[in-house]
């Protein structure tokens, strides 16, 4: 019996990278699962993946920063499954711009705060009516070290995960009589296309990053997703408001 047996989650930005493991990882461990991303191909692969292997799950394509596709992509996980116990809301952008605060261009920071920071908000909302309703409900919303800690020449993403942090903790505070946990995960550099394509902007971004790490390595999607799995499931009952650090010791030297 899995972490997540019986349980349904829901998880944004699941057609690749973090999203994807960290729904590969829920549905090994029991949980039926709603797949959603604005890229429809790897979405769908990611659906067809856990049903190759025995588990159930949908795909709805959902673009954050539309209210009425948020509502609808929650409401059709309800509708398919019965309910909804977890929510991971990772879909996110790195806006792939390494300037400083003074070059960042208006068009990438509104479009990193729409989705990053909104689309955020505009996902628990809609969770939140479903799991206020069942008296029962975990949202890990996906953060990052650059949430906790100033990032230099990405200061738009940095804004946009410490407002994540933010949101977190307030509405872990709202909600926790009501029976309802709200966490955020905050993974240093880890091997996704996000930071891959900050990378291939900047090559020497990899190697600097690596030298910082004390464990000297990126950080696994995998490796993130069982700390979504945990946050998800009622081993981590007595836990909200919390901002998990993933980083290899980055952010402790």
């Amino acid at each position: 019996m899995g972490l997540m047996d019986k349980k349904v989650a829901l998880v944004t930005g699941a057609g690749s990278g973090i999203g994807r493991e960290s729904a590969l990882a829920l549905a090994r461990e029991g949980a039926s699962v709603c797949i959603s991303d604005v890229n429809v191909q790897g979405g769908e692969a990611t659906a067809q993946t856990i049903i190759d292997n025995g588990g159930k799950a949908i795909f709805i394509k959902c673009d954050v920063t539309n209210k009425d596709e948020v509502e609808a992509m929650v409401k059709a996980t309800v509708d398919t499954f019965g309910k909804l116990d977890a929510a991971v809301n990772n879909a996110g952008i790195s806006g792939s711009q390494v300037t400083r605060v003074h070059d960042t261009d208006d068009a990438i920071f509104d479009q990193i705060m729409a989705i990053n920071v909104k689309g955020v908000w505009l996902c628990m909302r809609a969770e939140l009516q479903y799991m206020i309703e069942q008296g029962a409900g975990s949202i890990v919303n996906i953060a990052s070290v650059a949430g906790l800690i100033g990032a230099p020449k990405a200061a738009a993403y940095s804004a946009s995960k410490h407002a994540v942090v933010g949101l977190t903790k307030s509405a872990a505070v709202e909600y926790a009589k009501m029976g309802l946990r709200v966490n955020a995960i905050c993974p240093g550099y880890t091997e996704t296309p996000m930071v891959t394509e900050i990378t291939e902007v900047d090559p020497r971004m990899k190697e600097l990053t690596v030298r910082a790490i004390p464990m000297k390595r990126l950080g696994q999607p995998t490796e993130i997703a069982e700390a979504v799995v945990w946050l998800g499931s009622d081993a981590a009952s007595f836990v909200t408001g919390h901002e998990l650090v993933l980083d290899g010791g980055l952010t402790a030297t």
